[in-house]
């Protein structure tokens, strides 16, 4: 394995593997890696021949007053779980390598799908999340990519966008890892004081509410979101940005608990904002 930070050497090496007939798979990541990413990269690592993760904090997915300067960042440790996991690349440029300084291009997304969630909240998150991932994919042309649910609504708009825009590409999703705990692993969980990672607890207590209901027969969402929501403020460090329930696909908000639903939410801990979701399938 071994780590460059330039395109010119990523399509270099790419070019190699793909001319001998090997298959490429790609861990898009922002770094400062945890057992979530690891999981992804063993993954990738098994149904490909070659895995490229990219070690990359976009700089366009983050609004005005948000963690950009203080997003962690630690590619020796990032470089040693990639080994474990079995990558064979890692894509580490600066800023200047990935965005031109008069680049005048977005890829972004309207509609439903970015309409609710984080796309609420954040506008312009997705609109960094779609450019630099279609850049990623320009870059090493991988057969597949791989992305946490964790991000449900990320993994919804990358597929929506690959439909879209017809990349040749195959969008895996794979499933939340979690802390012993139950929280979700999350780079920005390392925020947390102790006290905030035992309140931080509410978002897993509240998705584990959330899904023994729907698996013991409620059909209201509404009633699933009020209990998860009523839970989480029973915790005085937790400031709700949404719970809500949503097609899974569509990303469209959703009263009954029919087809495949997705309930997300985030919540603020102190000043870290963290997310969390399950999906249902009736």
């Amino acid at each position: 394995m071994k780590t460059v930070k330039t395109v010119e050497e990523v399509r270099a090496q790419v070019k190699e593997w793909k001319i001998s007939g090997l298959t490429v798979g790609l861990v898009p990541t922002m770094g400062f890696l945890h057992e979530g990413h690891k999981s992804l990269i063993t993954r990738a690592a098994a149904e490909n021949d070659r895995v490229v993760v990219s070690d990359f904090v976009n700089p366009t997915q983050f609004g005005e007053g948000e963690d950009l300067e203080s997003y962690p960042r630690d590619i020796k440790r990032d470089e040693a779980l990639c080994l474990e996991a079995g990558a064979s690349l890692i894509f580490h440029p600066e800023v200047s390598e990935m965005y031109f300084p008069d680049a005048c291009t977005m890829v972004d997304m309207r509609g439903e799908l970015t309409a609710e969630l984080c796309g609420k909240t954040r506008p312009i998150h997705f609109r960094g999340v779609c450019t630099v991932v279609s850049k990623l994919f320009n870059i090493v042309t991988p057969d597949r990519a791989y992305f946490g649910q964790k991000d449900a609504q990320q993994l919804a708009v990358i597929k929506r966008m690959v439909r879209d825009l017809n990349f040749g590409v195959e969008i895996v999703g794979c499933p939340i890892i979690r802390e012993a705990d139950g929280l979700a692993k999350s780079s920005r969980n390392t925020y947390l004081d102790s006290q905030e990672r035992q309140a931080a607890l509410c978002l897993s207590k509240a998705v584990a509410l959330g899904k023994s209901m729907a698996e013991g027969g409620e059909k209201n969402a509404e009633k699933i979101t009020a209990a998860m929501t009523a839970l989480i403020k029973e915790e005085p460090l937790a400031k709700i940005d949404y719970v809500k329930a949503v097609n899974a696909e569509t990303i469209k908000p959703v009263t009954e608990m029919s087809g495949e639903v997705l309930v997300a939410m985030a919540v603020y801990i102190g000043k870290t904002r963290l997310i969390d979701n399950f999906i249902f399938k009736a």
